[in-house]
């Protein structure tokens, strides 16, 4: 069956042109010359458009009021915006659209943008990644990228906001999809069972070996392998990793016969692996092995955006699951939820959506059906940091934590800094009647000096080590970042809570 395609007639010429191209490109269209047409074609249950395409009045209410049929329909959506627009990415972020062109648009390039719109929607059915916030879109982008080649990948991101899945639709669209895909949870199991679990053992290599068994990697062979947690593997297993990433090759426990395996490799983490090599708990040599290509899954509290078109599409897959008549939920409800924090990202969500559709006497989720810790303070749970340390109030010292590994990266590029060329330095001792040092070496140099006086905090340590750093790179950001060995979203936000803009 072709694929489907709505145009509006908003801008009649425009609307000829597309509609001309693309059935001639193999689609099958259908001109809505009113809003009501438009909203039919949207609404009809079979078969359902695609992607619509809106040739014009952007501005108007009605146009609103379609995009928002069409994500709950999860149709694609494509605007033509005017050439004119003062902010046309804003306006088309505001709408909720997929996608936009400016006009003029060509015809060819608005066929190939609802070609790749509607395969990215068939990505997201397959691999069940909802949404349609700018972080999310790029995931699927990457997906795109990555799946054909065999790199390994390293996902980051938090519990909760589908990183298996982001693995799965990497497998399913490679060349390996007719092949296995075995997940290993390293966070599951303690270290000897691990080591097992992965390579496998021979009869008799430890007490209770009965008989030989097949690890994971041979279970996985010429498909792919997905680590979750790998970021839980102590040293010993980080080394024996490394040896299967260098020739894909292993030993099982208790083995003297070298096994090869052609296996794509998929890690995954909770946590900032480059914060746990700069804290000496996780191989540096062993991380840029896994992280050739890389995913960050964002946070469901950085993509709020896309929580109604989640809650929608949980209540209607679990309604259909428990065959519940549901009407929905009201507005004020689902801003309860698009304001809570999400600890849990996706998965949290989704479990408190299908409570409240079992529990919610009236056939519809209001807002005192939502557990009064949600409702009252907009979050369930405080918000989860990777390697966060938590005193006895359960409070958070996320800050600290930061403050901590950041001032060790950059210690650490000071001394790489010195080592690699003549650089005035000088440190400063304040309380103890020591004369200062002199300095390391007389030559004139561009210097940075971080002073320390006793009773400064972390955060003040933090706040000079970033001013002086970006006095040196003369306010370039990037270059800032990578010397102090922070991500450049780090960097951007330790600016704004200082006020150095």
């Amino acid at each position: 069956m072709a694929d489907r395609v709505v145009i509006t007639t908003g801008d009649l010429e425009h609307a000829v042109r597309i509609n001309a191209q693309l059935e001639s490109a193999g689609f099958e269209t259908a001109l809505a010359t009113s809003v009501d047409e438009a909203r039919q074609a949207i609404l009809r249950r079979e078969p359902i458009p695609d992607c619509l395409v809106l040739t014009g009045g952007l501005h108007e209410p009605s146009a609103a009021q379609l995009l928002g049929l069409a994500r709950d329909r999860s149709i694609s959506t494509l605007g033509l915006v005017e050439s004119t627009e003062p902010d046309p990415k804003g306006l088309a972020r505001g709408l909720g659209l997929t996608a936009f062109l400016e006009k003029p648009a060509d015809a060819a390039e608005v066929v190939a943008t609802v070609r790749r719109l509607i395969e990215r929607r068939r990505l997201q059915q397959r691999t069940g990644i909802i949404g349609e916030s700018p972080p999310i879109q790029e995931v699927l982008v990457k997906i795109e990228q990555m799946a054909p080649v065999t790199s390994t990948v390293l996902i980051e991101g938090e519990s909760g906001t589908g990183k298996e899945l982001v693995a799965r639709g990497i497998h399913d669209l490679s060349p390996r999809r007719g092949k296995p895909f075995v997940a290993v949870n390293c966070a599951a199991l303690p270290e000897t069972l691990l080591e097992s679990e992965l390579f496998g053992h021979e009869k008799g290599a430890f007490t209770g070996a009965a008989e030989r068994r097949l690890g994971r990697f041979e279970l996985a062979d010429g498909g792919t392998i997905f680590l979750d947690e790998v970021g839980e593997m102590t040293p010993a297993t980080q080394v024996k990793l490394l040896r299967v990433l260098e020739d894909r090759t292993f030993f099982r426990v208790g083995g003297t016969q070298p096994i090869k395996v052609d296996v794509r490799v998929i890690a995954a983490t909770n946590k900032a692996l480059k914060e746990q090599v700069a804290l000496g708990r996780f191989r540096d040599d062993l991380f840029y092995r896994l992280a050739v290509l890389y995913i960050y899954l964002p946070p469901l509290r950085e993509r709020r955006t896309d929580i109604p078109l989640l809650v929608r599409r949980f209540i209607a897959e679990i309604a259909a699951t428990h065959d519940r008549q549901f009407r929905g939920i009201t507005p004020e409800a689902l801003q309860i939820l698009v304001d809570a924090d999400w600890p849990g990202n996706v998965r949290q969500l989704r479990n408190l959506i299908e409570s409240m559709v079992v529990l919610a006497p009236e056939g519809e989720i209001r807002a005192s059906d939502i557990p009064r810790d949600i409702r009252e303070r907009g979050r369930g749970l405080p918000v989860r940091v990777p390697g966060a340390i938590r005193d006895v109030a359960g409070q958070e010292l996320e800050f600290i934590f930061h403050s901590l590994v950041d001032l060790k990266l950059q210690i650490e590029e000071l001394r790489r800094r010195i080592e690699e060329r003549p650089q005035r330095v000088e440190v400063i001792e304040v309380g103890h009647g020591a004369p200062p040092l002199g300095p390391i070496d007389a030559e004139p140099a561009p210097t940075a000096e971080v002073l320390y006086r006793p009773g400064m905090t972390m955060a003040d340590v933090e706040r000079a080590a970033i001013e002086a750093t970006l006095r040196e790179t003369k306010g370039n950001r990037r270059r800032a970042a990578e010397i102090l060995g922070i991500g450049e979203r780090t960097l951007y936000r330790k600016i704004k809570e200082y006020a150095l803009a």
